[in-house]
């Protein structure tokens, strides 16, 4: 490995500390987010304060409407809450009689964190949706009133509020095969209760997002609520990072609240209007919860009922190819694109996700291996991918390593400090002569970094890892912990993975073992440059330790069995490489160039004009 492989996998940390880092507020950014902190703990006492107060004014606002005849759902504000379930073999959903909306999700043969072999999404105190229509006279609220449920069955409801004089609201939902429910919200013998430019209703939907997964911070970084927009098609989320708001002048598609490994989406079929309004809290640790999710959207109402406001929800884990399937019982007849959920990387590293490593995983699984051995496949099988490239970077450092003892001997007239644009010019010249290239190593590095990245991204996001065990870790999609302790330590946590541990020391030697072969072929200064190059390859796997300790044990072996096999590879080219022969080649082909003085690679060329022009340059100061 030379020192452009060298250079290649400099990158390639590089890119993945600065990931890690990426959206780290300045000092004045800290200082400015301190002000803003402390405005907005101020802002939020109020907000309590005034939450209160309003929460006690609907209440009394409520036993007023419940005493008061003449409210148009005055027989609809008091009644029993009751819970009404839908369910198939996928999911169980509950809906609640008291606002007639989804107050429970459960996600069937997915165990939680504590061993119950269901994951509740949100129940009741999670999450809450209510319909807000804008009448003439009266607001109707549909979260404070009571719905009767009929044609009930274990797909199908239809929820009904009925109005004084015979109007009703009704809510109609039904359950399909997998994850999307359908639903749609009609306004019966209303069409008086609205103006007639009245066309849009409010929605108001919030979640409180749960802590699935054994590791906060790790599933805290993959949780965000996202959307997509209706006309230009691109999905885009809050950040995942800091607490948000945003307001979304696009006409929007879905809005989602997505987990890890678990999503929530809401869908219109005529769109949410533009000007959505989005924002995302972070919760503490230790609260149980991940983020607070709040979005207040409009879409179309038809205050005659001839046309109901049509929805769909998915409520399922963020699997690609189910959520595919999934969609494609969608009734609305858009590219909704909810895979999208599944977060593949940037465009580049989704690509290669998208279209390489997913068939692979996918083929690799269906033979039935365990998690832990597919990655070990998915490993081998980039490295024979990527075997031609890394021969190719080999063999130029051990070509550079054969020919150091005659580079040294014909630049050694070049010690001075002014010489060394001549000594650059002359090994030039030679590598030229020789047919060598010290750049030839940088490009297959450079190739072999998407791949790495994209891996970054793909194996935290494959919910087939989640709960699956190998050797010693008890669950691929998260850390696995040797030591474990109480409080939080700032860079590493409050544990040691064994896993980062492994990923870490295998960086080590791989580095010490490629160091050596790399001070075989270094040239005069070039070798007092790479003694800075092995100490920042040395503390590469330290920075590495505080990024991936509290990553998934999943990501740390296999970059672990990543190196173990490069480590293999480099130390049978090494085996395999007969230098004497190999030189006795560059010589027979130095020999032919040799009687060829004017051959010049385009570098050297472009050093001879350098130095040309440097000293036309001193003579003319010398005049």
């Amino acid at each position: 490995m030379n020192r452009d492989t060298v250079i290649g996998f400099t990158l390639i940390a590089l890119v993945l500390i600065g990931f890690s880092w990426y959206n780290q507020p300045s000092a004045e950014q800290i200082e400015a987010q301190r002000k803003e902190d402390s405005i907005a703990a101020v802002m939020k006492d109020n907000a309590k304060r005034k939450q209160a107060e309003e929460a006690a004014l609907k209440a009394k606002a409520d036993e007023a409407a419940k005493n008061d005849s003449s409210s148009l759902f005055f027989s609809a504000l008091s009644g029993q809450d009751s819970p009404v379930v839908l369910k198939n073999g996928k999911v169980e959903l509950t809906l609640s009689t008291k606002g007639g909306t989804l107050t429970k999700a459960v996600i069937k043969n997915f165990a939680d964190k504590d061993g119950n072999p269901d994951v509740t999404l949100y129940d009741l105190k999670d999450q809450q949706m209510n319909f807000l229509l804008a009448g003439k006279q009266d607001n109707i609220i549909t979260q404070d009133l009571y719905f009767t449920p009929s044609n009930q069955s274990d797909s199908t409801v239809t929820m009904t509020a009925q109005a004084t004089g015979g109007g009703s609201i009704v809510l109609d939902y039904r359950l399909g095969p997998d994850h999307l429910l359908h639903f749609s919200l009609t306004a019966n013998g209303l069409s008086g209760v609205f103006a007639p430019t009245y066309k849009e209703m409010d929605i108001e939907w919030n979640g409180h997002s749960r802590q699935q997964e054994k590791g906060f911070y790790f599933e805290n970084r993959y949780t965000g609520l996202f959307y997509k927009e209706a006309h230009n098609g691109s999905t885009d989320n809050l950040s995942e990072t800091a607490d948000k708001m945003e307001t979304i002048d696009e006409q929007l598609d879905w809005v989602a609240f997505r987990n890890q490994f678990f999503s929530l989406a809401l869908i219109s079929k005529d769109n949410f209007a533009g000007g959505a309004t989005l924002s995302s809290v972070q919760d503490q640790k230790e609260s149980g919860y991940l983020k607070q999710f709040d979005a207040k959207l409009k879409t179309a109402f038809d205050p005659t009922g001839q046309q109901p406001s049509e929805f769909e929800m998915y409520i399922g884990p963020n699997d690609f190819r189910l959520i595919q399937d999934v969609e494609q019982q969608s009734q609305f007849g858009k590219d909704l694109d909810l895979e999208q959920l599944v977060n593949l990387g940037w465009w580049l590293f989704r690509l290669i996700n998208r279209w390489f490593t997913l068939y692979v995983f996918d083929w690799l699984a269906s033979w039935g291996f365990s998690m832990g051995i597919v990655l070990i496949l998915i490993t081998l099988i980039l490295k024979a991918i990527t075997f031609p490239m890394v021969k190719k970077s080999y063999m130029s450092s051990a070509k550079m390593r054969v020919l150091k003892p005659k580079f040294e001997e014909a630049t050694k007239q070049y010690d001075k400090p002014e010489d060394q644009m001549k000594k650059q010019q002359a090994m030039m010249q030679m590598y030229s002569q020789y047919g060598v290239s010290p750049l030839s190593g940088c490009l297959p590095m450079l190739i072999q970094m998407p791949i790495w990245i994209a891996m970054f991204w793909f194996v935290p996001n494959a919910i087939q890892l989640r709960g699956q065990s190998f050797l010693w870790m008890e669950d691929l999609a998260t850390y696995d912990p040797i030591v474990s302790w109480s409080s939080h330590i700032w860079g590493i946590g409050d544990h040691l993975s064994l896993s980062c541990l492994l990923f870490c020391g295998s960086n080590i030697l791989y580095s010490w073992f490629t160091m050596r072969q790399q001070r075989d072929q270094m040239v005069g200064a070039q070798a007092e440059q790479m003694k800075m190059m092995q100490w920042m390859m040395y503390l590469m796997p330290l920075m590495f330790f505080f990024m991936f300790n509290d990553y998934s044990s999943g990501l740390n072996f296999y970059y672990f069995v990543s190196l173990f096999f490069s480590s293999i590879i480099m130390f049978v080219l090494r085996k395999t490489t007969d230098d004497e022969k190999l030189l006795a080649i560059l010589e027979a082909r130095y020999k032919e160039n040799k009687n060829n003085p004017k051959k010049k690679s385009g570098l050297a060329a472009r050093l001879e004009a350098m130095q040309k022009q440097a000293e036309e340059l001193q003579k003319q100061r010398q005049k």
